[in-house]
């Protein structure tokens, strides 16, 4: 087997090394910051106890500093004879303090106070970023160093005093209240700096009326809370900004970003847009088709839409462009597909790992009730820019430009491996956390693997090398992870002791801190809006709101529908998904429970509109980040993207009126008549998607007049609607509407065979 290397289809991440995190002192320290960041989410939730004894009194924790001890003296004899390196000692420090603050508590670190360090280390990591931009004065790094450090001594505090805190709880003391007060100063200023003022402002709101709504007129006031109460309320316990949302950020999320780090980092990237390209490149509009394709395929490893745009977009952007598509569709294209990696199983975004949190209910059932939905947008998608192309009359690559999809996965079918096991993992019933621990676990193996397999000479040794490792990597699942954690332990090792391996191991470090850098919008998002949380426990705020929407719902439910869209939508303006989901489904989700609509499917519609916002202006985050590789505006390819995306809005209204679409039980049916009934809504959904598709873009077989297009989304309507009688009548339509556009395309193409005679 050939050493697992990035193609050229990966040149967007080839160029990745330490040196992308600045020049400098500065940018080393946030490197070694980062990389000792993620070591510590690794470690804390592998949650393998450090001090299990190994051999006699010898634990993990012992072996460990020996290790660190031996390391320092390495340094030091280096450093004596001149070769010193600031690298090392840098190294050693932040690793050494990231295992130091795990070590104190036997048997593990309490579940708040890993929430504490994480939000912590978040801080340090967005003051040190701050610090090493290139544009950064000393004024400016003196700032991100202070605020940064200061952030991270917050989750120290709650370390070193985690016994009297928990002893005293609603009883701050001055130094308490101070801390706590200089938490939520900090996490508002990093998501200033990191995501705009938006999420601040709606945050600031909300404490804003825990503090004074008491002094609000009926049904808007609460009892009122004094500052202390506050204060404890939102930066101590698990009420705040160290609430559910944290704790999702801390665990599930963090792992997985890492997770599809590691991935491109092995190739995978190249290997989907191979592949992409192989299977639709030729068709009509197939750069476009490629675009949605291979985002696709990197949702199923990555739940970030941002982190899709720019992995992706860097290859199929500027192929967009290059044959037709104007730089605003291209852009859009490629963000609206991104967008829906979030809802692609088996690696969902941040939001499907907190609603499982939530509301209750295995990480299996969110992956259940989001994997037609998801086909589903895709689709849509995918039709779009098939219309788009067949509108705009662009053709597709030539033969020859087309990579063999059969060589590119006779090559390089062991990077799916990882995604094998983790789908397996989730649909045997194991937890979200372990499938997450032991995908990065055999990631890391399989990179490390390929590059030891290059010394081995033999074909027969290297066959016996690659059958050896499979097992041990199995009889992780009888003989628990720590096998694995083991296996990378002893593979990096033989690694440091090879001079042809250091390039293979600081593939695995840049790996470690861009997956810490990747984490730092969401975290700090998580952090912040833990406050809207908090207020809505602390005040029931959200009964308010609730209750108006039931109000409306008790005469219609699809006002109820579209007021939760608008929120949702509205909100999108201005926040990321995970904020957005969190206010929307609080304050909406229980009311539509309460007209009816099953909990999960609540949850998903909200969850879906709120991707769709994240492509409306002015945040737009994954047009934004387009938009650099478009060479044109984030608001132009934002309004595209909409358009794009618009055709998949049907999907989750008709989710609500038919839950079979989301795998969900229907009263009576089971057996063959409910997965008939799956099949029959699955049809009826792709028939809205089309006639909502040619109504967006303007072209079914010819181009459509204005009158054609608002009758098409009329018929979709009619199919999204579940009364008794809408479906005969969106049938009854579809049918006239079809046949009348294809006698006008027939004759369409009759006078221009005309004209050319």
């Amino acid at each position: 087997m050939s050493k697992i290397e990035p193609t050229p289809a990966d040149a967007a991440d080839t160029h990745h090394s330490s040196d992308d995190f600045g020049v400098g002192i500065h940018g080393k320290l946030l490197f070694w910051i980062a990389l000792a960041f993620s070591s510590f989410q690794v470690v804390t939730a592998f949650g393998v106890p450090l001090d299990r004894a190994l051999m006699g009194p010898v634990s993990i924790v012992h072996l460990t500093w020996a290790g660190f001890t031996a390391w320092a003296i390495y340094l030091l004899v280096r450093q004596a004879g001149g070769r010193g390196s600031v690298d090392g000692w840098l190294a050693w420090l932040t690793l050494a303090v990231a295992f130091g603050l795990i070590t104190r508590f036997a048997g593990g670190m309490p579940s708040q106070l890993v929430r504490a360090i994480h939000v912590g280390f978040l801080c340090l990591v967005a003051g040190a970023v701050m610090a090493s931009h290139f544009r950064a004065g000393v004024v400016a790094k003196g700032l991100g160093w202070g605020l940064g450090l200061t952030g991270f001594a917050v989750g120290v505090y709650h370390w070193h005093f985690y016994e009297e805190l928990m002893l005293n709880v609603g009883s701050l003391s001055h130094l308490d209240t101070a801390v706590g007060v200089t938490a939520l100063a900090l996490l508002f200023f990093f998501v200033w700096r990191t995501m705009g003022i938006a999420l601040p402002i709606v945050a600031a709101v909300f404490v804003a009326y825990t503090l004074f709504g008491n002094h609000l007129p009926a049904p808007l006031n609460h009892r009122g809370y004094g500052f202390e109460q506050v204060i404890e309320h939102f930066s101590f316990g698990t009420e705040g900004i160290y609430g559910i949302p944290t704790l999702v950020s801390a665990t599930y999320i963090f792992l997985f970003i890492l997770f599809g780090a590691f991935l491109e980092r092995a190739g995978m990237i190249g290997l989907f847009t191979d592949v992409a390209i192989g299977l639709f490149g030729a068709t009509r509009g197939g750069p476009a088709k490629v675009a949605v394709f291979s985002s696709a395929l990197m949702g199923t490893i990555s739940g970030s839409g941002v982190a899709n745009v720019v992995s992706t977009g860097q290859f199929t952007i500027p192929l967009m462009k290059r044959f037709g598509y104007r730089a605003e569709f291209a852009g859009g294209v490629e963000a609206t597909a991104s967008m829906g990696g979030q809802i692609m199983p088996p690696v969902m975004g941040a939001v499907a790992f907190i609603m499982a949190e939530t509301i209750g209910v295995s990480y299996l059932e969110i992956v259940k009730a989001a994997i037609i939905p998801a086909i589903l947008y895709y689709a849509a998608a995918f039709w779009a820019v098939h219309l788009e192309a067949g509108r705009a009359n662009l053709a597709g690559l030539s033969r020859a430009e087309l990579p063999s999809v059969r060589k590119a996965l006779t090559e390089r079918w062991y990077l799916i491996l990882p995604l094998i096991a983790l789908i397996y993992l989730l649909f045997s019933g194991y937890t979200p956390l372990f499938a997450g621990s032991v995908g990065l676990a055999l990631t890391v193996v399989l990179i490390l693997a390929g590059a030891l397999a290059l010394g081995l000479v033999s074909e027969t040794i290297r066959l016996v090398f690659w059958v050896g490792l499979g097992l041990l990597c199995a009889a992780a699942l009888w003989l628990g992870v720590t096998v694995l954690l083991v296996l990378v332990a002893l593979m990096v090792a033989l690694m440091a002791l090879r001079r042809d391996g250091r390039a293979t191991l600081e593939i695995c470090q840049v790996a470690l801190a861009d997956g810490a850098r990747q984490a730092l919008p969401v975290g700090l998002a998580c952090a912040l809006i833990g406050i809207v949380i908090g207020t809505m426990t602390l005040t029931g705020v959200g009964t308010i709101f609730g209750n108006w929407v039931v109000s409306l719902g008790k005469d219609s439910l699809i006002t109820s529908l579209l007021l939760t869209m608008l929120v949702s939508l509205t909100l999108g303006m201005g926040i990321p998904t995970i904020p957005n989901y969190i206010i929307t489904s609080s304050l909406a989700a229980p009311a539509l429970l309460e007209l009816g609509v099953p909990m999960i499917i609540s949850h998903m519609f909200v969850f879906y509109f709120g991707i769709m916002a994240d492509l409306t202006p002015p945040v737009a985050l994954a047009a934004f980040a387009a938009a650099p590789i478009a060479k044109t505006s984030g608001f132009k390819i934002s309004f595209d993207a909409i358009r794009i995306a618009m055709p998949g809005f049907v999907i989750p209204f008709m989710a609500v009126y038919d839950p079979a679409l989301m795998l969900q039980p229907v009263p009576g049916l089971d057996g063959f008549g409910y997965w008939a009934a799956v099949a029959y809504v699955v049809g009826k959904t792709v028939l809205a998607i089309v006639l909502w598709g040619a109504a967006s873009i303007g072209f079914l077989f010819v181009r459509m007049p204005v009158w054609e297009r608002i009758a098409a989304a009329a018929t979709a309507g009619f199919l999204v609607v579940a009364i008794d009688w809408t479906d005969g009548v969106g049938f009854a339509l579809t049918v006239v509407l079809l046949a009348q556009h294809l006698w006008r395309a027939r004759r369409a193409r009759e006078a221009a065979g005309a004209a050319q005679a």
